[in-house]
C-alpha cells in the first residue's frame, strides 16, 4: 500500500477557484493522482475551511449545493480529529513555530500515517512530526 499524503485546505480551494488557472491545474492533478491510487487524506477541519473558503472568499464563489457535494466526496478521505491531536498540535505550536491551526493539521496529518504534507502555509522541506512538508506550487509562485 502507498503511503499517505495529507492536503492542506488551499490545494483543495485552488483545485475549485477558476481565478487560479496555474495552481488549479496543478491542484486537480494532484487530488486526481491521490484518488487513482486511494493515498488522499484530509481532516474534518481542512473540509470546514474548504467549505467557507469556496463559498465565500474567492472571486467566483461556488453555490453552496455544489460546495456540499464536494465535501461530501473528500469524507472518505477524513480521518477523526480526536483530543489527542488537539494536544499534540499545542506541542507542535511550541517546537515548531508555526500558528496552532496549521499545527493542527500537522498532527491530523500525522494521525493519518501521512508521510508527507502538501500546504502552500508551510515551509517546504521542514519534516514536522515526521510529515515532510511539500508546497506542490514553488516552481509557480
Amino acid at each position: 500500500m502507498n503511503a499517505k499524503t495529507f492536503v492542506d485546505t488551499n490545494i483543495l480551494v485552488y483545485a475549485y477557484d477558476s481565478s487560479t488557472p496555474s495552481k488549479r491545474e496543478i491542484a486537480k492533478n494532484i487530488l486526481t493522482k491521490l484518488w487513482g491510487e486511494r493515498t488522499g487524506a484530509l481532516s474534518v477541519q481542512v473540509l470546514q475551511e474548504f467549505y467557507v473558503t469556496v463559498t465565500r472568499k474567492i472571486p467566483k464563489p461556488l453555490t453552496t449545493s455544489v460546495a456540499q457535494e464536494i465535501v461530501a466526496s473528500y469524507a472518505s478521505w477524513c480521518g477523526e480529529t480526536s483530543a489527542a491531536e488537539v494536544t499534540a498540535a499545542f506541542r507542535i505550536e511550541s517546537q515548531s513555530r508555526i500558528g496552532y491551526w496549521d499545527a493542527l493539521i500537522v498532527a491530523s496529518a500525522a494521525k493519518a500515517g501521512a508521510v508527507r504534507l502538501f500546504s502552500e502555509d508551510l515551509n517546504a522541506g521542514q519534516v514536522i512530526g515526521g510529515v515532510q512538508i511539500e508546497n506542490p506550487f514553488a516552481k509557480t509562485a
